[in-house]
């Protein structure tokens, strides 16, 4: 059997957005669905941008995120939508990240 190593991303870019508490609903979120799925994300592999605009690819935790994609110790990446990670194209970027480096283009983003 073949262990997933999944992480999942979660980001609000303003005070509004953090004042409604989804920040906190969609890390809710993401975990049901990747322990739905029988792989739970550990604490380590949780990436939180509280307060930053998804226009920039400048973000910590999405930073962080891509240094272990470009390793290849993710498998699986859980996102609330495609526009948590960036308005146009960090999405693109992470699976491109993984085939540059040789790995299977199976880094796998789940949206929902």
């Amino acid at each position: 059997m073949t262990t997933i190593r999944a992480a999942f991303y979660a980001r609000v870019s303003g005070e509004q957005q953090a004042a409604a508490h989804t920040i906190e609903s969609q890390i809710a979120a993401l975990s049901e669905r990747a322990s739905g799925d029988g792989v739970p994300v550990p604490p380590e592999r949780q990436f939180v941008d509280d307060g930053y605009s998804g226009a920039t690819l400048i973000r910590p935790a999405l930073d962080r995120l891509r240094d272990l994609v470009n390793v290849g110790a993710i498998d699986r990446i859980y996102v609330h939508s495609p526009d948590r990670l960036a308005r146009n194209y960090a999405y693109q970027v992470l699976r491109e990240v993984a085939c540059r480096c040789g790995r299977r283009p199976t880094t796998t983003i789940c949206s929902y």
